[in-house]
């Protein structure tokens, strides 16, 4: 039988878990954004930041000055959860509503990348996720810039997708009240991008279109 850390084993609903690199991967590579707990002085923070996978681990950047990278930098253990919502899932009661969704949790520690080409690296993947194709058209990144940003990085060796699907589960007796029950899809998408004042005349690139 196959044992998992206690932090990692949901206290409800056990059975939505996924401890398979395929499905936590899935996940995190569709995902843009995650959220980044911690604890300092007995403190709770939770910082939102956009993150790209690169085989088994997570990267993220930060300005060399910020609070949130100069405390997670030190190798706190952090907590990184994602979360996709797929359809909400509307039901014959309030108390039977739910979501379907796919989510990861994640329990690491920062590694810092200092060399630079690994750092430019990560900066090249992340961008290349959040605009796919952007990278090789965009102003080279400058050493200075390089040089002001941190790059991080965590494994997710112990992490655990959650995910629930289908339609909603009424209670038995509920089933023939004549209340409208199903599913709202709510989909993530990409809208025709929108020039900014200096861009209007220049023709929109061909990763863009």
């Amino acid at each position: 039988m196959q044992t998992h850390p206690p932090n990692l084993i949901p206290s409800r609903l056990a059975k939505r878990s996924h401890y398979d690199h395929e499905t936590i991967c899935s996940i995190l590579d569709e995902a843009l954004f995650c959220t980044i707990s911690y604890s300092v002085d007995n403190r709770p923070f939770s910082i939102p930041t956009s993150f790209v996978r690169y085989e088994d681990k997570i990267y993220i950047h930060g300005s060399v000055g910020s609070h949130f990278i100069r405390e997670i930098e030190k190798g706190i253990t952090v907590c990184i959860s994602i979360m996709l919502t797929d359809e909400l899932v509307v039901a014959k009661s309030a108390f039977s509503h739910s979501v379907n969704y796919r989510s990861v949790t994640i329990f690491s520690q920062a590694e810092k990348m200092e060399d630079i080409e690994t750092k430019k690296a990560a900066f090249e993947w992340l961008t290349n996720k959040i605009v796919p194709n952007s990278w090789e058209y965009l102003r080279p990144m400058t050493e200075s810039e390089v040089k002001k940003t941190t790059a991080l990085a965590f494994s997710f060796e112990e992490a655990v997708a959650k995910t629930r699907s289908g339609m909603p589960n009424d209670e038995k007796e509920d089933l023939e009240l004549p209340i409208w029950s199903g599913l709202i899809p709510i989909p993530t998408q990409r809208l025709a991008p929108v020039a900014d004042e200096w861009s209007k005349n220049i023709p929109l690139p061909q990763h863009l279109i």
